[in-house]
């Protein structure tokens, strides 16, 4: 299954994220910040869907309501 996702209240554009089984493959990322989204694609992939949600959701990007994280795990619960 792949996921795209138009973020709300961040930098990033857009997500592309595939998941297959219930586990992430790969995560691919439009705008934001370079090298923190590379490195939370890598650390998501391999990772259980629920779980991604569970770490991610409600984190916040200082005084912003939502961050790229809270937003990705926006994103993944389309898979559920």
């Amino acid at each position: 299954m792949t996921i795209q996702y138009k973020p709300q209240g961040v930098c990033s554009r857009a997500f592309e994220i595939q998941v297959e089984d219930g586990i992430i493959q790969s995560v691919q990322v439009v705008g934001g910040c370079d090298g923190n989204l590379k490195g939370l694609s890598s650390l998501l992939k391999g990772m259980k869907v629920e779980e991604a949600i569970q770490r991610m959701e409600g984190i916040r990007c200082g005084g912003k309501p939502t961050s790229c994280p809270d937003q990705m795990a926006q994103a993944l619960k389309t898979a559920l």
